[in-house]
């Protein structure tokens, strides 16, 4: 009897058992009843986001035109007008939450994760931050209209920006924890290793190390902020006129929506309608700027 000479025809010579997958057996049925019910769950919960989608481009995608975005809102019985006004109202609050948010939240960032994590201060300061992201958004523009628009006489750009940053605030500061709480240790021991000091090794390894994440949380925060209407309502109000000073009652896209939507005159409406679409779109960009930023580097 010949024996096979090498292991090869050996094996070749064993017929091995076919293995086919059945979907009705053990895991494989678990898998694939989870797998449908996941798509039908993303199915039914993408539904009402395109249906609200479709409105928004067919209703107010009609009023899209270089005049919505360079003229002010028209008076009650009035055609036409745009909403360049709260374009830039909202563009100047935002800017003015992201100025005082994101250097506050990255400094408090920096001292929950390496400064002093485990002190009394820092277990306080979670605890409040992610206390203050399930508060009621309102509830900024009564503490800021207390402590802001009666020091300051009235309503104003700058008290809207403040309020904004309130609700931006916690979200800055967990995501700035998280991201540089990832940074690896044995980084950090290397830089150390190499004479840096604390100072150094934040600045030079942790920041730019943990900046992706950072700014995923800055984008969020802003997105979230853009859409936020009623601190706006006990701050900054609402104006017809474009902005001329950060101490005047200034117009936002959210107001102006919740304004027009009410009204009985079909050219208002039509204007709500844009300016929710034109809302949905800066959110909707900084939302992808975020997935890009945070986006794992391979």
């Amino acid at each position: 009897m010949n024996e096979p000479s090498t292991a090869v025809d050996f094996a070749t010579r064993i017929e091995l058992p076919k293995l086919e997958k059945s979907f009705f057996v053990g895991r494989a049925l678990s898998s694939s009843l989870l797998t449908i019910g996941v798509w039908v769950a993303a199915i039914l919960a993408s539904v009402p986001l395109f249906s609200v989608l479709y409105m928004l481009i067919v209703r107010g995608g009609a009023r899209l035109n270089l005049e919505l975005f360079t003229e002010l809102p028209p008076a009650g019985f009035e055609l036409g007008g745009g909403i360049g006004n709260a374009i830039v109202g909202t563009l100047v609050m935002v800017g003015i939450a992201t100025l005082i948010s994101v250097p506050v939240g990255i400094l408090a960032g920096v001292y929950l994760a390496d400064l002093g994590p485990d002190t009394k201060v820092a277990s306080a300061a979670r605890f409040l931050a992610k206390t203050l992201t399930g508060l009621p958004s309102i509830l900024a523009g009564v503490f800021i209209y207390a402590a802001v628009v009666l020091a300051m006489g009235g309503y104003s750009a700058i008290a809207g920006g403040i309020a904004l940053a309130v609700t931006m605030l916690p979200t800055v500061v967990l995501t700035a924890e998280e991201a540089m709480k990832m940074v690896p240790q044995k980084m950090k021991d290397a830089a150390y290793g190499m004479g840096c000091t604390r100072t150094q090794v934040i600045w030079k390894i942790v920041l730019p190390t943990g900046l992706p994440g950072i700014l995923t949380g800055v984008m969020l925060a802003v997105a979230g902020a853009a859409g936020n209407s009623a601190p706006l309502l006990f701050t900054a109000l609402f104006s017809n006129y474009w902005l001329h000073s950060l101490r005047e009652p200034t117009a936002s896209l959210s107001i102006l929506i919740y304004n027009f939507s009410g009204m009985p005159f079909d050219n208002q409406i039509e204007l709500a309608w844009a300016a929710s679409l034109v809302l949905v779109l800066i959110v909707l960009v900084f939302s992808i700027l975020s997935r890009i930023i945070g986006r794992p580097k391979v």
